[in-house]
């Protein structure tokens, strides 16, 4: 099936990808300066310029087809991963060829946002499944922060002479483009050993992104998600968390104090609200996870009914096994199981006949083109079509419009989560939602 989506012609949009087009971007990128200028205390717009190696090697390898596919696969990548990593206002954008921008208007260190060009470069370096296999692409990232009496086109310029440059290098993945040194940051080592401490600390927020039924806009429960509030970086998203934790071998620590804290909110809410959790695949491979996450949801009080575990396909594939009978057991005590982030990833359809399902959750770039775009919807449609065969109900993240959440309701979707009606809120504020 083709990836592919040509929209219509918008000088605002990127016909291939959906993103925003550079024109786009310099026109908000104006707008953010100028405001950046009339006041503030210290650098609020940051960019970032990111330019795929070996796209050229691809295309005469393979065909253009299947590069156009693996960029239009990044550009969900960085789409997703910037919704979950960035507070503020942000935007994405095709800036021709392999490369991409990112823009970004929010109060931030330098230190923050070497880092989330690093775990940025790491999204886009994973192996894109395309028709013609596993691919990697290789990603080289040029950074700045605004700085007093910049103005867009010399910000863009400064971007892509730093990023042609690391182009015709070796080796060299993240570079300053603002005309300081590349002053080193928090070592991997310190911040991997602040983790450890941030969890006695009580620095991992855990905050809550709402779902409603797509028929009738009801409060249905949440999905927790997880913020580092570094006391020096600034808030750290659950991308980056998730990459340090793994780095240091904390992941099945990080990830049981998130279930627990989460578990424990959700003991407070109306009974009708149910709560998703994220598992890993440290959680999976784990011969005793489904014996530990039964005591904490013991623990908690929450019925397990209440519950949703949502497992993505890349947490699957280091023991299908293991994984199957970790959740069949917490199946058979009414925990439900949800196949995450479905559409963007290789899917492997073996998984939808040995796990016990319950939910297909569509990833955002599934529902992103479904008003503007007939192949779109026919792949909706064909998804919903063969989770009603499977006797599975599908949840649609992403959802940005009430086109898209009308549309989702005639095709079938039960549930839905997006900015449409709620961003991730904190625990205090999602519980006054609940009780409103």
């Amino acid at each position: 099936m083709s990836e592919l989506r040509i929209l219509e012609s918008d000088p605002l949009r990127d016909r291939l990808t959906g993103l925003h087009s550079m024109e786009s971007a310099r026109l908000r990128l104006e707008d953010w300066l100028y405001r950046d200028g009339q006041g503030g205390d210290g650098p609020c717009v940051h960019a970032l310029l990111l330019g795929l190696r070996r796209i050229d090697a691809l295309n005469l390898a393979y065909g253009t087809a299947t590069g156009d596919a693996a960029l239009i696969r990044v550009a969900a990548r960085i789409s997703r991963f910037a919704a979950q990593e960035l507070d503020g206002q942000w935007l994405a954008a095709r800036s021709g060829g392999a490369n991409f921008i990112v823009l970004a208007n929010e109060a931030c260190s330098r230190e923050r946002w070497q880092l989330f060009a690093e775990q940025l470069a790491d999204q886009t370096a994973r192996p894109l499944g395309t028709d013609e296999g596993a691919l990697r692409l290789s990603p080289r990232v040029a950074l700045l922060r605004g700085l007093a009496g910049d103005d867009a086109e010399s910000l863009l310029d400064r971007l892509g002479q730093t990023l042609a440059q690391m182009q015709r290098q070796q080796g060299r993945r993240i570079a300053w483009a603002d005309g300081e040194s590349n002053r080193p940051g928090r070592t991997a080592a310190r911040l991997e050993a602040d983790l450890l401490k941030a969890l006695d600390r009580d620095e991992i927020e855990i905050v809550f992104q709402p779902q409603f039924t797509v028929a009738g806009n009801a409060l249905s429960g949440a999905e927790a998600l997880a913020r580092w509030n570094h006391p020096k970086l600034g808030r750290i998203g659950a991308g980056a968390l998730f990459s340090i934790a793994e780095q240091a071998d904390h992941v099945v620590p990080l990830s049981r104090h998130i279930a627990r804290r989460a578990l424990e909110c959700a003991n407070s809410w109306p009974e009708h609200l149910r709560l998703s959790l994220n598992v890993t695949s440290s959680d999976l491979a784990g011969t005793g996870f489904a014996d530990g996450l039964r005591e904490l949801v013991a623990e908690s009080g929450l019925a397990p009914t209440r519950l949703t575990l949502e497992v993505t396909e890349q947490a699957l594939i280091a023991d299908i096994q293991l994984a199957e009978r970790s959740l069949r057991n917490l199946a058979q005590t009414g925990i439900r199981i949800a196949l995450d982030d479905f559409g963007a990833g290789f899917c492997n359809f073996r998984y939808l006949k040995l796990l016990p399902l319950h939910y297909l959750k569509l990833d955002r770039s599934m529902v992103d083109g479904i008003t503007s775009d007939k192949r779109d919807l026919a792949v909706l449609r064909a998804i919903v079509a063969m989770a009603r065969a499977l006797d599975l109900d599908v949840i649609a993240e992403g959802v940005e419009t009430e086109g898209q959440r009308v549309l989702l309701g005639e095709e079938g979707c039960l549930l839905y989560q997006g900015f449409l009606m709620a961003q991730p809120m904190s625990a205090t504020d999602f519980q006054a939602l609940a009780e409103s």
